[in-house]
């Protein structure tokens, strides 16, 4: 029988331990039968030596059956998205109803804040009355009648990983391939995935700012999930500068109305590049090209925009958002941020601009701190963009003056501007698939 001291002496003397005592600690973890010091010790282990990828695949199986699986009975593919995170990204406000209105269900599993990264639940609560804390027989009855919910797991999904993290969060081992790529996984494998397409984010504001490191992780990620048994491709996408041309919680959710309606932005283009990906592998569409006509078909018909107000109303929002949502979001006074000298913005320390949210009241330096839905940037100007000295760059959402002089130079440092524009990036780097 294999016991967590066993585990950890085979790690003590260098060695990896076989696949199955690795999946069956991740389960021990999440039956609260190994205690913190021992969970602290196996991932500090891991931290300084890997796994090898049977190992982490064994470690992500046994998080994932820590705890409940969903399954699903219903007339289409269950589909979801995951993005390590960044600035200005809400792509999953955007995607979810998109794969719904093409046919697909999505279980999307989210998360919060922290540091200078948002989170996909804290802008939706920026609508008034929606919930994100919902039980797994209500969750499940807005996926089924709806076509997708975005909700926070529940305690029974991956419990293992929520001891985990909360261990690697005080232990300084956070920055393991390993141990993110299980976590990250874990808790969408338990969601009864059909497949999966991963959003893995490089550049100044992403938490993977080096592209080498982003891509090993991508590559880690993909043969993970297939490996468990999942569908799975990555995208590796620019996170030199936000997604959306705002950075917060309520201004987020107005861009991606605009973008509903508009049919336009990076926003939308990296939308629809990971739901064609995902219809395909659904099953939903014969090709990409063919999954890209059927995705902008559904932005510009409205039927995208009709499925998120169901969906909003489905988890205690108004009933009419997808039509009246000016009236819902509340957005801080607006200050502006101006440009010194004339020329084109070369480069974005989006980090930065994340951090100046943060400082607003937009996000959480530790996980009880609470929110300023109404806070942010917004009008963020765009790599390569030309303007004029006293042309503006960014407009500070803050509740006072006060507030916002004290975010003021960082923000205007966050962009440098010079005579030449620089080389274009391209918002998708690479595509990686087993």
């Amino acid at each position: 029988m294999t016991t967590a001291r066993s585990v950890l002496q085979v790690l003590r003397d260098g060695d990896v331990p076989s696949p199955d005592a690795v999946y069956q600690f991740a389960r021990d973890v999440g039956a609260g039968t190994v205690s913190d010091a021992q969970a602290g010790a196996f991932v500090m282990a891991v931290c300084l030596q890997a796994l090898g990828d049977e190992g982490r695949v064994a470690l992500t199986q046994g998080m994932r059956d820590s705890g409940d699986r969903l399954s699903w009975d219903v007339p289409g593919p269950v589909l979801d998205k995951h993005s390590t995170g960044g600035v200005g990204d809400a792509v999953s406000l955007m995607l979810a109803p998109l794969l719904a209105a093409c046919g697909a269900f999505v279980p999307m599993i989210s998360g919060r804040g922290l540091g200078h990264t948002g989170g996909t639940l804290d802008k939706l609560e920026a609508i008034p009355g929606v919930r994100t804390e919902l039980a797994q027989d209500k969750f499940a009855k807005i996926v089924s009648d709806v076509g997708c919910a975005i909700v926070a797991p529940t305690r029974n999904i991956a419990p293992a990983d929520k001891r985990l993290y909360g261990i690697r969060d005080v232990t300084g081992t956070v920055r393991s391939v390993d141990l993110i790529t299980s976590s990250i996984l874990a808790k969408k494998l338990a969601a009864g995935l059909d497949a999966l397409v991963l959003d893995v984010k490089l550049g100044s504001g992403a938490v993977m700012v080096d592209e080498d490191a982003a891509r090993d992780l991508a590559g880690a990620l993909v043969e993970t999930a297939n490996g468990a048994g999942c569908p799975t491709t990555a995208f590796l996408t620019d996170m030199n500068q936000p997604v959306l041309p705002s950075v917060g919680n309520a201004v987020e959710v107005v861009d991606i109305m605009r973008g509903f309606q508009t049919g336009q932005g990076r926003c939308v283009e990296l939308a629809v590049a990971l739901g064609a990906d995902l219809l395909v592998a659904g099953n939903l569409a014969s090709s990409v090209s063919d999954a890209t006509e059927k995705l902008q078909a559904c932005l510009q018909s409205g039927h995208a925009q009709e499925v998120f107000g169901k969906m909003i109303a489905a988890q205690g929002g108004p009933t009419n958002f997808d039509d009246r949502w000016q009236d819902y979001l509340d957005v801080a006074p607006a200050f502006e941020i101006k440009a010194g000298q004339a020329g084109y913005v070369q480069s974005i320390d989006g980090q930065a601009l994340g951090q100046a949210t943060v400082s607003l009241g937009g996000g959480r330096q530790k996980e009880t701190d609470r929110i300023d839905p109404s806070v942010g940037l917004s009008q963020v100007a765009s790599l390569g963009q030309e303007v004029r000295a006293g042309d503006v760059l960014a407009v500070v959402h803050a509740q006072t003056d006060i507030a916002a002089s004290q975010v003021q130079a960082a923000i205007g440092a966050a962009f440098v501007v010079g005579d030449s524009a620089p080389s274009d990036v391209p918002l998708i780097h690479d595509r990686i698939s087993q």
